[in-house]
């Protein structure tokens, strides 16, 4: 850690924190310009509860996780434009926003689905660094329509704050620098402690019954009580607040240790023949990830469960794990071993909710330990330039372009999540384009 911060002190500058504002409804009034203005909310998976509202949404006090059933009626009675999550959308703008935002720093660390860390070099002053901040808010909006906020401070806990700041002070238009003095003290003082970056609610709860409220607080609490309490990562967090940088920009992400893809059904299972076919989508889609960070798998573990909230039948969840001979990444291989789990899992007479698989013991592809008793069991060369070319295509064709057999036909999943409201996928999908007729 202190190689880290004296790599960091050398290079000096600032961090800037870029986090797209209410990104999925964002995302639908890009292809939707109609719905600017107006309320908005994008639902999880099976159109359960809000996950994204717009500002609108938010004024007559929809709560994010308000379960549809619940606000049906309330949404018709003022006009809330409700959607289905549309990841591949969500993903696609994703891309965009931080292919643009790399073009102002070569150390670009995309922190999730909308956020992204850029640095800054030197030592400019506040006002300078809110006029690039507001260049680079101005850009992004220009060339993907989506509004993005931006905090910039000497740490990336400092940015976070100043982000949150300036997406909530309109005065701010969308972009805050600050730098140490009396001016951030007086910042962190109103910055309630439970919303600083790394304090979950269980730690704010104990820092609050020990009279740490704010941000100001935390920073100034002694290190000894901070690292007996709240452990390193806490201490961590203090330093960030007063200004040394604990938590440096990661420009690619470490590779996983486990992957885990898993969904609830669109309507209850019953039958194996539909729980096979959904495990064989879900370790495909783990497999892609697998590959793309260059490992293979060497265990997996296989769940299916019912409804834990129906009264009528006892909750049954079973989950078991399979040691590969040679740890793989060839997706045919995973599915195999993943649907041998399951006829050992499935007990007939149960509604199925939910089901996944998790990939773990993860180690860089090539350097697997060989079978003596199984020595056809590695991955062959032409597998693995099969998956590159099957990959390759669903990228640029769209997922679920090339898929197993056993995973059934995307259009004809019954077991598939639903998504009733989704819009159309108009930048991935060659069939969800607008079609204009010349007449």
């Amino acid at each position: 850690m202190q190689q880290e911060q004296e790599h960091q002190k050398q290079r000096g500058g600032y961090l800037a924190l870029v986090d797209c504002n209410n990104f999925y409804v964002s995302c639908e009034r890009v292809i939707n310009a109609g719905l600017r203005g107006r309320p908005v909310v994008v639902l999880s998976n099976n159109d359960g509860c809000v996950v994204a509202r717009s500002d609108e949404a938010k004024a007559p006090g929809i709560e994010e996780g308000t379960p549809l059933f619940l606000a049906k009626r309330f949404f018709q009675q003022n006009g809330v434009q409700v959607y289905s999550s549309n990841y591949e959308l969500y993903g696609d703008m994703s891309r965009r926003v931080m292919d643009a935002l790399a073009r102002f720093d070569d150390e670009v660390e995309v922190y999730s689905i909308d956020e992204c860390f850029l640095r800054f070099d030197g030592s400019p002053s506040p006002s300078t660094l809110t006029a690039y901040a507001r260049q680079i808010r101005s850009m992004v909006r220009k060339w993907t329509g989506i509004p993005v906020s931006v905090g910039v401070g000497p740490t990336k806990t400092l940015a976070k704050i100043a982000n949150k700041t300036a997406k909530k002070a309109p005065a701010l238009r969308g972009a805050l620098a600050v730098r140490l003095g009396p001016t951030l003290d007086r910042l962190l003082g109103d910055f309630p402690v439970e919303k600083v970056w790394n304090i979950g609610a269980a730690r704010a709860r104990f820092l609050q019954g020990h009279g740490v409220t704010s941000a100001q607080g935390l920073r100034d609490a002694r290190d000894n009580w901070l690292r007996k309490y709240l452990t390193v990562q806490g201490l961590r967090t203090a330093w960030e607040l007063r200004g040394t940088p604990c938590f440096p920009l990661e420009p690619t992400y470490p590779a996983k240790k486990i992957i885990t893809c898993s969904r609830s059904f669109g309507k209850p299972v019953t039958r194996v023949e539909e729980l096979r076919e959904a495990l064989s989508v879900y370790v495909s889609r783990a497999a892609v990830k697998l590959r793309r960070q260059g490992s293979a798998c060497g265990k997996m573990e296989v769940f299916i469960q019912t409804s834990p909230h129906r009264t009528e039948r006892a909750y049954y969840g079973p989950s078991a794990k399979v040691t590969l001979p040679v740890a793989s990444a060839f997706t045919p291989t995973l599915v195999k071993h993943a649907l041998a789990v399951l006829e050992r899992l499935y007990r007939p007479g149960h509604d199925y909710v939910k089901a996944g698989c998790t990939l773990s013991a993860l180690v860089a592809q090539g350097t697997a330990q060989l079978s003596l008793f199984e020595p056809d069991a590695a991955d062959t060369r032409e597998q693995q330039a099969l998956m590159a070319t099957v990959d390759t295509l669903n990228r640029h064709l769209g997922k679920d372009a090339l898929f197993l057999a056993g995973a059934g036909a995307p259009g004809e999943r019954a077991w598939a999540m639903r998504r009733d409201r989704k819009s159309p996928a108009y930048t991935t999908r060659w069939d969800d384009l607008f079609t204009v007729e010349a007449g």
